[in-house]
């Protein structure tokens, strides 16, 4: 029986090692990407680029059907700093601003639709509690809860499988160099993007962004406590 997998995924380092990670775990593998009106929507553009990559990674066509998604209209009324020009701090609630209400309560209810008329049962997200910016629907607790009520609503069984929830950033470097060896982990630095301020002009060793924002902070910390640890 053909064991496949829908990869919610971004073109970012997390969703992009999540992507990895399936193709040595299923048979066959689709994509499934989000437009939201991100203020860092250069990674929409990144995914295309990263997807062939990846298929001349693995070479042994697991990785097949992408479908992109407009929730344009669901980022605007859910506004924040990633989908407006406003300030990336920390907010009176104690959340980044950068937090998009529901955001992955939306994205795996629209992928497990778009899985259910696949046929597909199994749904990989990048999401990690670890290493991540204080967003509550990051914890397992909240996917845990998803995946029950995801297959209630659905009437079937429905699995959302997070290979990176309990990784630090230095732990997902290691995943993929464990996965692909240095030409996965070259791909994830030259073609995925995480800088929220979606700046692909500054070239870093760990990747391009401004190096400033949390996400660039999180992801070269990570890149520099993985080189550092790692034979030489």
């Amino acid at each position: 029986m053909v064991q496949s997998a829908l990869v919610l995924f971004s073109a970012g380092q997390d969703s992009s090692t999540a992507l990895a990670w399936s193709l040595r775990h299923y048979d066959r593998v689709e994509t499934i990407g989000f437009f939201y009106g991100q203020r860092h929507a250069v990674e929409m553009d990144q995914r295309p680029l990263l997807l062939e990559k990846m298929r001349s990674w693995t070479n042994n066509g697991r990785l097949t059907d992408d479908y992109v998604v407009d929730l344009s209209g669901y980022g605007a009324m859910a506004e924040s700093a990633l989908t407006a020009d406003r300030a990336i701090e920390m907010a009176e609630n104690g959340l980044p601003t950068t937090f998009v209400p529901g955001r992955n309560l939306v994205f795996l209810t629209v992928a497990a639709a778009h899985a259910y008329r696949r046929g597909i049962t199994t749904l990989v997200g990048g999401m990690c509690e670890t290493d991540f910016s204080g967003y509550p629907d990051c914890r397992r607790e909240t996917i845990d809860a998803m995946q029950r009520t995801l297959s209630l609503g659905l009437a079937q069984p429905m699995t959302i499988e997070t290979p990176l929830m309990d990784l630090t950033k230095a732990q997902t470097w290691a995943l993929a160099h464990e996965t692909g060896g240095d030409k996965l982990v070259a791909l994830i630095v030259e073609y995925s993007h995480t800088c929220y301020e979606g700046d692909r002009s500054h070239r870093h060793d760990w990747g391009y962004g401004c190096g400033v924002c949390p996400a660039c902070e999180l992801r070269a910390k990570g890149w520099q406590a993985w080189n550092y640890a790692r034979p030489q």
